[in-house]
């Protein structure tokens, strides 16, 4: 079947396209946040280091014209990990969506929200968390580098929703940043619509002679709190319609087996939430102190941050989701659809085969509720229905 594409209607709101804004990607300044991160002692939630790399990660948001950042604090609870209860930061940064002008994380209640963000700490098994060195460029500089990296690429427009950029601490004692930050975002009425997180993005090949420089992991839950299954099912469209050569392999498990990841907390919480990561993981150089710079490939982390950065773009100017998407049950040769929108949003429809696992054709209907795709048998056919740029609403 054909992919008829619908065009991102990116309007006045940035005088870019996302086409332009993919190109200002710049490995060499990714490889510099990665070797900036690496370069401290340790960056594990335990060790005094922590603090230094997140004020450094701070700062590197707040000299970006637009972007405001905080040290957003929490406890760090006892654990296996950690041996009693210890205060701890992680950066929040965020560009305002139009019409926003908030200066704290609690002005941001009943805001759209999109959300990016990797792990800024480290951790190294081998040695004395506090103390021994723990590189982690790969895990997680290079997921942070990554967010930091579209914040500094966004900045050049102005977007219909608010980005939301994170270095999330905690990660190896047991999700506990992303946990906190999920727990604020549904206590202070934060509209979130997805949320993107990179852990490991940055490594195209292992030891085993297997690589993959053409694609890059996301892992998606299929739940009835959120969305997060057809927010990756969005990725791989988005993905594959802005970057030529490089896509996304859907994985519908939440995570690897006996793993974790950013994402969990925040979908545990009701929030459409995935996880990038890389094709083929290098075991030897995870928690250890060879996780170092001269193993990654910058090529790779740079079209994995544009990957994101295509999907935070479409994302951030879509209008809001419908409700109520319906089949119309009769019997007929084509596929019609109802469902309820928002006045002045246009609307896209989606369909893919029962087996496919992604979407093969598109349609925009404008501002409409309600569709008929001709010859496009329902039986044999999943629908759904979205704001242009938006994450599709599968039909019932």
């Amino acid at each position: 079947m054909l992919l008829v594409a619908c065009a991102l209607t990116m309007t006045t709101l940035t005088s870019l396209s996302i086409p332009d804004l993919l190109q200002q990607v710049d490995a060499k300044r990714l490889r510099s946040s990665v070797e900036k991160l690496a370069s401290f002692q340790t960056r594990n939630t335990l060790s005094a280091t922590l603090n230094d790399a997140a004020k450094w990660l701070q700062g590197e948001y707040q000299r970006i014209p637009g972007v405001q950042a905080t040290l957003f604090e929490y406890v760090l609870p006892k654990s296996r990990r950690v041996p009693e209860d210890k205060k701890v930061v992680e950066v929040v940064a965020w560009l305002n969506g139009s019409g926003s002008k908030a200066k704290s994380l609690e002005e941001l209640r009943g805001q759209r929200i999109i959300l990016i963000g990797g792990h800024m700490d480290s951790l190294n098994l081998q040695v004395d968390a506090a103390t021994g060195r723990a590189p982690g460029a790969n895990d997680d500089a290079s997921g942070t580098a990554a967010a930091l990296e579209c914040a500094r690429v966004m900045a050049g427009g102005n977007w219909s929703q608010t980005v939301v950029f994170v270095g999330f601490s905690g990660e190896e004692q047991g999700l506990n940043g992303s946990r906190a930050l999920a727990k604020f975002a549904k206590a202070n009425g934060w509209l979130l619509e997805a949320v993107l997180s990179n852990d490991m993005v940055g490594n195209s090949g292992n030891n085993a002679g297997q690589t993959d420089k053409k694609h890059l992991r996301v892992f998606s839950d299929e739940v009835e709190i959120n969305n997060s299954r057809e927010l990756a099912r969005f990725i791989e469209l988005s993905v594959r319609r802005h970057l030529k050569g490089f896509g996304v392999k859907l994985v519908f498990r939440a995570d690897r087996f006996g793993r974790g990841g950013d994402h969990t907390p925040f979908s545990q919480e009701g929030f459409s939430a995935v996880r990038f990561i890389e094709v083929h993981e290098e075991y030897t150089r995870q928690h250890t102190p060879d996780d170092l710079p001269k193993f990654m490939d910058w090529a790779y982390l740079a079209n994995s941050t544009r990957a994101n950065l295509a999907v935070l773009c479409e994302l951030a100017n879509a209008g809001e989701a419908p409700t109520d998407v319906k089949i119309v049950r009769d019997q007929s040769h084509d596929g019609s659809l109802t469902w309820k929108g928002v006045a002045g949003t246009k609307y896209v429809v989606y369909w893919r085969s029962t087996t496919s696992p992604i979407w093969e054709g598109t349609v925009a209907v404008g501002e409409a509720n309600k569709a008929t795709v001709p010859k496009v048998n329902k039986d044999d056919h999943v629908f759904a229905v979205g704001a242009v740029g938006g994450v599709p609403v599968s039909a019932n």
